[in-house]
């Protein structure tokens, strides 16, 4: 079939499948579930993925599932990723009474443009024609939260790392990979699509000020106030944000978890989880050590000690310019070059930059949201673009790829110079991890 007929074929099939898909990303946004606990999202994917006749393998990652195409014929193998998580925002009008979750994150969107993609691909027959493979990941736990229950399963090892797409590639589930793609909603002000955005990475922290209790009104002269040490370590903190480099897009938050036992006692043991954010791994880790200068001087202040543990969070979001400009051409013929929007600058994280760092990797954006993430405001207003649109848009761009020889995958391939090994990218996840 010739390749144009393909991807027309195949965004019909999408289009008679149109009700389904929409229907898996509602459903998943009616059951939310933080990372590694996505169970319903699980058994959703599983059990569409299974009904188009894929191998599946369920609990990749503690929740999550891989679907794998069957292809008979040798090329390289393409993952589409889609994120299962929610986030806790429980201010939103549709969160979970209970748990305060809520897909103010659009990774429901994710895991159904993943299955319009898999739909399309398989009922049209179109593996026949493609010379490589396709793997199907719904993929658990990007969002970074919940460190302490996180921090239980990996002492009971269950995990080794909080990001999914960390734990993923330490398990090897892309080892055989050779693109990655995947794509995010975002409210993008009128226009449709997204390409070309970069994104920065962080490590996340948590610490713990120790103090020595005393009864805060009779006798507080006999205390060491971890509160205060908190306090302290936050303004020098504070202190510090005018010498981080503008190029390095630093950002530091921190959030106080408990700030003590009772009020008539002087705080012995006060919790604090960060993040810190840049544009670069060398950036970030410089701007680390202030962060670690800060809490330490704000414990000695006042005679308290300090623990603080580092956790490896996610690398910054890296684009593949020939990857880009074939999903681009893809991307106009759906919305129209006038509603794209090529390049981004997202001092957010993503844990696909990970990915991105080892092979050539696609995460565009499509809008079909309103309300910025993470917020009461986030709505999905458009199904049509924020599902349809965007598993035609992926389907077609593997088309391209993986058509007549898979030459585009190959020579995209070829030209890749990644940023680190496997090998060297989990010794710099050890290398970040323990208490500094």
């Amino acid at each position: 079939m010739e390749k144009q007929a393909l991807k027309e074929k195949i965004c019909g099939i999408i289009d008679l499948h149109r009700n389904e898909i929409i229907e898996a990303g509602q459903s998943i946004y009616d059951h939310p579930q933080l990372g590694y606990k996505e169970e319903y999202a699980t058994e959703v994917m599983t059990k569409a993925f299974r009904q188009l006749g894929l191998e599946v393998e369920e609990n990749i990652a503690v929740t999550g599932c891989r679907a794998r195409s069957k292809s008979e014929k040798e090329g390289p193998r393409i993952a589409v990723l889609g994120e299962l998580d929610a986030i806790i925002c429980s201010e939103h009008p549709d969160a979970d009474p209970n748990t305060g979750a809520i897909h103010a994150c659009g990774h429901n969107i994710q895991a159904a443009a993943m299955l319009g993609v898999a739909i399309g691909l398989v009922k049209s027959g179109a593996m026949e024609e493609l010379d490589g493979a396709v793997d199907f990941m719904a993929v658990p736990a990007e969002e970074y939260v919940e460190l302490e229950f996180r921090d239980r399963l990996r002492k009971t090892g269950k995990i080794r790392y909080f990001g999914g797409k960390q734990e993923l590639i330490h398990k090897g589930y892309f080892d055989e990979v050779d693109i990655s793609m995947m794509i995010h909603a975002l409210n993008l002000q009128g226009k449709s699509i997204l390409t070309s955005g970069k994104g920065n990475g962080f490590i996340g922290k948590k610490v713990k000020f120790i103090g020595k209790e005393a009864h805060a009104g009779g006798a507080p002269q006999d205390g060491i106030n971890a509160l205060n040490a908190a306090m302290l370590a936050l303004n020098n903190i504070h202190a510090q944000r005018e010498t981080f480099p503008e190029s390095e897009r630093i950002r530091v938050h921190p959030i106080i978890t408990k700030g003590g036992d009772i009020v008539n006692v002087v705080p012995a043991d006060v919790r604090m989880e960060l993040y810190v954010r840049g544009r670069t791994i060398p950036g970030i880790v410089k701007a680390n050590e202030k962060v670690n200068r800060s809490l330490k001087a704000g414990a000695m202040a006042i005679g308290a000690e300090v623990e603080i543990e580092e956790i490896p969070g996610y690398l910054p979001l890296l684009t593949e310019d020939h990857l880009d400009s074939v999903f681009y051409e893809n991307a106009a013929e759906l919305v129209g070059r006038d509603a794209i929007v090529t390049g981004g600058d997202f001092t957010g994280s993503f844990d696909f930059g990970d990915v991105s760092h080892l092979m050539p990797s696609l995460h565009p954006f499509v809008a079909g949201v309103t309300g910025d993430l993470h917020t009461r405001e986030f709505t999905n207003t458009d199904p049509e673009l924020a599902y349809i649109v965007s598993a035609k848009a992926m389907a077609m761009t593997i088309v391209d790829l993986l058509y007549g020889g898979a030459e585009q995958a190959k020579q995209i391939i070829k030209e890749f110079k990644p940023k680190m090994t496997k090998t060297e990218y989990l010794a710099y996840l050890e290398s970040v991890s323990g208490m500094v």
